[in-house]
């Protein structure tokens, strides 16, 4: 049984991973054994580690390996909570023993058979914000925070809520029963293309249909979730990698803008301002060398480094955004496939553009 809280996090994630595969990572499945770091049990994939093995729900693999790395493959883990609970600290330190125990997965054997090794990271996504708690271990041990609160993500928990509260309104309890979970997530998965296997009884359940009179209900929730994704998506969900601890939600109402300047200007300047002097404002990335309304980007930072920016008066804020934009924003690369084929953008931002406002 699934509570609405679980079931939310779990449409969450069917919606980013098709963010992930979109930006360039292949999702992985239970069919994906390798023999020594991907196992399956009970139907549910597996990551082994030194210690132990671990469940996940979601784990891409990057095409490209950096030079002097490992081939990279991504934990992904949503949290859908209440707007007064934010994800704690003990989410966190989860990721970082996961994320530990997986990449120290590695002995010698003498003469044993060579094995490929991979570097894992973890992105967690939180639709209520992170505490600080939780801000400062993941900025020490590299787990990558994600915060979806603002209003540019106010369609998407919408529709989950949407489809959650129809689904509980169904079921003859409080909480829902896996198998309907599972025909959700796999109806979800083929409405955006993004197949992966999921326990034995789902695709039979597609054939059988839900109970009536909910199921209409339910279906139609159901497609309009899986529209808004690929309508919304690929308007607005753009995933940007800066040189920084931290990746970037970005979000457009003109992708194909976006999409057009970028395939003419794979790398090009920009210009980057932050839109509000308190602690939750958004940061907007315009071209430099064109009309800005070609596109407009926004996003917003990490807590801590607003909460840094607004501890200091006017003139302070100002050099502490400027700070930020040269540390942390000078760079940022944007994957995107396009055909099968992986296309990379580079937004590079020069401290010689800082304008006072």
């Amino acid at each position: 049984m699934a509570t609405t809280q679980a079931l939310r996090g779990y449409l969450l994630e069917e919606a980013l991973a098709w963010l992930l595969r979109n930006s360039g990572y292949s999702l992985l499945t239970q069919g994906d054994k390798d023999g020594s770091e991907l196992v399956k049990r009970r139907n549910t994939l597996h990551v082994v580690g030194r210690g132990t093995e671990h469940q996940v729900d979601a784990l891409g693999e990057f095409p490209f390996t950096p030079a002097f790395s490992l081939p990279i493959r991504l934990f992904l883990e949503a949290k859908f909570y209440d707007k007064k609970r934010t994800c704690g600290l003990d989410i966190v330190r989860n990721a970082h023993g996961v994320i530990s125990d997986v990449n120290q997965n590695f002995t010698y054997g003498g003469s044993s058979r060579p094995r490929r090794r991979y570097h894992y990271s973890y992105a967690l996504f939180s639709t209520s914000g992170f505490s600080k708690s939780a801000q400062q271990f993941a900025l020490a041990h590299q787990i990558s925070l994600i915060d979806l609160s603002g209003d540019s993500f106010t369609w998407l928990r919408d529709h989950i809520h949407t489809l959650a509260s129809a689904l509980c309104a169904a079921s003859p309890g409080q909480d829902v029963p896996n198998r309907i979970v599972n025909w959700v997530r796999t109806m979800v998965r083929l409405g955006l293309e993004t197949p992966r296997e999921v326990p034995g009884d789902s695709f039979a359940l597609i054939d059988e249909g839900l109970p009536a009179p909910a199921d209409r209900a339910i279906q139609d929730a159901l497609n309009n979730f899986v529209q808004v994704i690929n309508e919304h998506g690929e308007a607005e969900l753009l995933i940007g990698f800066p040189a920084a601890p931290f990746i970037l939600p970005l979000h457009t109402t003109n992708r194909k803008g976006f999409l057009d300047y970028a395939s003419r200007n794979p790398t090009h300047p920009v210009r980057i301002r932050r839109t509000a002097d308190h602690g939750d404002a958004e940061w907007v990335i315009t071209p430099r060398n064109d009309d800005a309304a070609s596109y407009h980007l926004t996003f917003t930072l990490p807590q801590h480094i607003e909460d840094w920016i607004v501890g200091a008066d006017e003139d302070g804020q100002q050099r502490r955004s400027a700070a930020v934009k040269t540390d942390f924003l000078s760079k940022i690369t944007i994957y995107r496939m396009k055909h099968s084929a992986l296309h990379v953008y580079q937004l590079m931002y020069e401290p010689t553009e800082l304008r006072r406002r």
